[in-house]
């Protein structure tokens, strides 16, 4: 044993013979030792002892010594390799040698199957290329932890051994050079009971008696894993560093050039980790359990080590965060860039900016199909019209179920014009925000609904394609419907209002369609309840009066209804009410609702939705009328729906039709009193006719009592205007910014 010890001691000062050449053929200086010298050289010295004597060392040299010292033997020759598949298999071999000293349970405990890669021929080259360094740093190890030797020189001795190596390529040589040793110790200690050969060498290394008495050594063998572990995230972190790629990230920022300098002093202290493991098991095997169990002071010298380490891996794990945060930032740069380029090319077909709005990778399936529920390749959408639905999870159901109506109507008849085009929900959500259970339940019911693709998974889509979306797009929180043509090109940014106002014949949703669309409209009665309401259609065909109402104060909607009634008996003319409610206070308009309905005072829409969606689509009347860069002093269509939209804001509001024929656009208290004072205009009914006689004299009221006008614009909406002319006096409005809480809206929001 001690002609071995002493091979091994002149291996590594001449490394030119073999491991094997050395042992058979000891030298004559071997054969003259005396037995007590050799019983020194293989009596392993405690680590407390080889602590004790270190810190007289680090005592007479500080941190600055030490550091010059590693550096003094850090000479890299510029070759460098990857070595993550060496640590790949360290960390496979430590990780199954340091699951559990308890031999009643070990072999049933077992870890997944890691990937094996170790087969691949240039993985076998990089092994014999480095074997011959491993197996030196092995019998180094091996020799220094048995022989008593100095921690701290025995470290740089290492450092001697692997001075033309990169940093991480030290730290992970010495540790596959440990892993050889740890490795092959628990390797008897899981197989001996069942395999002879393994029993023997075991018995040879008393690991049947250390495993009968695994209790008592188990605060020893915990200590020492916690140890290892720590090493191995020391490690893991370094490798991440010099993974960092280059191209977005250089040696001078600040994160990495302070890393850098703690980089060395990582090193050195987790190879000294490996030596105090190293003679750790040294000592069991050669001294006995009972030394081992006695020992207990060593046990907290393996935990102080871990502990350095640890806080060393704390600063460096700081500092990665910051690098890559950096290098996000970076990418993130270049792949708006990319974006925006993109966007401003022609294509022959709209794969590249689908692909990379959606889902860069090809062997990822990123759309789920929304009547099978299965996931397709983003091909399905190739060459055809697409309408991307960009909202946050906390849209609307109103605003789904309306979708989901205009959608199906277009899907009744797939040869018809406006129904060639797909719809494609993008789910936008804050990354910033952690992703909760509640928010993943979300996600997919609101999933579960949708008839059309939608993305599989808000995390495909990019930070840049986010940052993209909300800065070029202006989406916030509100839906927004981003409409691409079949190479690829933005022909809307948002569609949105115009599938509110015309649904699916608004097709190919372009913004010269949309002008098309408006110089065919005038200010009538469809236009406010198209495709809401077949009732009220049919009275304007049977020509009667029909007057929309809204707002909450049920004295006023009492007065207003029971006037207008008795006014209409004495005109004879027939006349129908609806009540539309108010464009907020949903369970005020619920209220008003039921009340109206048992008093049996009008007509109104017992589905809430009815009533989202007829506010929903005058504001977007607004907003479609903005977006094209219409004002209200040059559009009357767009100053009667401003009027509306303000008197909503104002309290209750009325609209008088005869037919299609809008003669009263008004506010609560000049429509009332125009009822009121019906005595004063009745004469004027039969030569003008009912509609222009009350038209009149209520435009002699609204021009002497003009109300306040205003308008609220959520957050969430995106593009604001800068100023707006008043519909009332064309003057431009001031600006506000206000707060407010309505109580009943959906507590969704909350959640995110």
């Amino acid at each position: 044993m001690d002609t071995a010890n002493k091979a091994m001691a002149e291996q590594t000062a001449n490394p030119t013979p073999t491991p094997t050449q050395q042992a058979v053929n000891p030298s004559p200086t071997q054969q003259v030792l005396k037995p007590e010298v050799t019983t020194k050289l293989i009596n392993p010295v405690s680590l407390q002892q080889l602590i004790k004597r270190d810190r007289g060392m680090m005592t007479l040299s500080d941190d600055n010594m030490m550091l010059k010292q590693i550096h003094e033997t850090h000479a890299p020759d510029g070759r460098e390799f990857n070595v993550r598949p060496l640590f790949r298999l360290v960390e496979d071999i430590l990780n199954r040698a340091t699951l559990t000293v308890d031999p009643l349970t070990s072999a049933a405990q077992t870890l997944e199957t890691t990937d094996d890669r170790t087969n691949q021929a240039s993985f076998i080259a990089l092994l014999e290329a480095l074997s011959f360094t491993i197996d030196r740093i092995s019998h180094e190890i091996a020799y220094r932890s048995s022989s008593g030797s100095d921690a701290h020189a025995t470290t740089l001795s290492i450092f001697n051994l692997v001075s033309s190596y990169s940093w991480d390529a030290k730290l992970v040589l010495t540790l596959s050079a440990f892993a050889v040793n740890y490795g092959e110790f628990w390797l008897l200690a899981q197989i001996y009971p069942t395999n002879q050969l393994a029993k023997s060498m075991a018995t040879l290394k008393q690991l049947p008696v250390i495993m009968e008495h695994s209790g008592p050594l188990k605060p020893r063998f915990n200590a020492l894993n916690n140890l290892i572990k720590a090493m191995m995230d020391n490690t893991r972190c370094i490798v991440e560093f010099k993974e960092l790629p280059p191209k977005y990230i250089s040696q001078d920022l600040p994160a990495l050039a302070k890393a850098m300098t703690h980089i060395p002093t990582a090193v050195y202290w987790t190879i000294r980790s490996v030596l105090a493991c190293a003679t750790q098991i040294s000592t069991l095997t050669s001294m006995g359990h009972e030394h081992w169990i006695s020992a207990t002071s060593e046990a907290w010298e393996l935990s102080t080590l871990a502990h350095k380490i640890n806080s060393i891996q704390d600063l460096l794990k700081k500092q990665l965060a910051l690098c890559y945060q950096y290098i996000e930032e970076r990418i993130e740069a270049e792949t708006y860039q990319k974006i925006l380029s993109l966007i401003e090319s022609i294509h022959i077909d709209n794969m590249m900016i689908l692909r990379t709005l959606i889902c860069p990778k090809d062997d990822v399936l990123p759309l789920l199909e929304g009547s099978t529920k299965t996931r397709v390749n983003i091909d399905v959408l190739r060459r055809k019209n697409v309408l991307l639905l960009i909202s946050g999870l906390p849209i609307s159901q109103d605003e789904l179920s309306i979708l989901e109506q205009i959608y199906n109507e277009s899907r009744v008849n797939r040869t018809r014009r406006e129904s060639q085009y797909e719809v494609v929900w993008v789910p936008v959500v804050d990354r910033s925000v952690v992703w909760t259970d509640a928010m993943q339940n979300r996600f997919e019911s609101l999933q579960a609904t949708m008839p059309w693709y939608s993305v599989y998974t808000p995390k495909l889509i990019n930070k840049a394609v986010i940052r993209f979306i909300k800065e070029v797009w202006h989406f916030r929180n509100k839906p927004i419907l981003v409409v691409l043509d079949p190479q690829g090109k933005v022909v809307s940014n948002n569609a949105i209002h115009m599938m509110w106002i015309w649904g699916s014949p608004a097709f190919p949703f372009t913004s010269s369609r949309e002008e098309a669309l408006w110089k065919a409209e005038t200010w009538r009665l469809e236009l406010l309840v198209d495709g809401l309401d077949p009732t009220i259609l049919n009275w304007v065909k049977e020509g009667k009066f029909i007057y929309l109402y809204g707002g909450i104060d049920m004295e006023w909607i009492r007065k207003f209804t029971t006037t207008a009634k008795t006014v209409a008996s004495a005109a004879r003319i027939p006349l129908e009410m609806v009540y539309v409610g108010k464009s907020n206070k949903r369970e005020q308009v619920r209220k008003c609702t039921n009340t109206i309905t048992v008093e049996k005072l009008s007509y109104c829409w017992q589905d809430l939705a009815m009533v989202w969606f007829f506010w929903t689509r005058l504001e977007s009347m607004m907003f479609s009328k903005i977006q094209l860069g219409i004002t209200v002093d040059v559009d009357p269509l767009l100053r009667e729906i401003e009027k509306l939209l303000s008197y909503d804001k104002e309290g209750g509001w009325a609209i008088l039709s005869n037919g299609s024929f809008l003669f009263v656009n008004g506010h609560s208290s000049t429509v009332l009193s125009t009822f009121t004072q019906y005595n004063a205009w009745k004469d004027d009914v039969p030569p003008k006719g009912f509609d222009i006689a009350c038209m009149d004299f209520h435009s002699k009221l609204h021009s002497n009592s003009l109300p306040c006008c205003r308008f609220e614009f959520p957050s969430e909406v995106g593009r604001i205007p800068e100023n707006m002319k008043c519909p009332e006096c064309l003057q431009i409005m001031e600006k506000y910014i206000t707060f407010g809480c309505c109580h009943d809206e959906s507590a969704i929001k909350a959640l995110f």
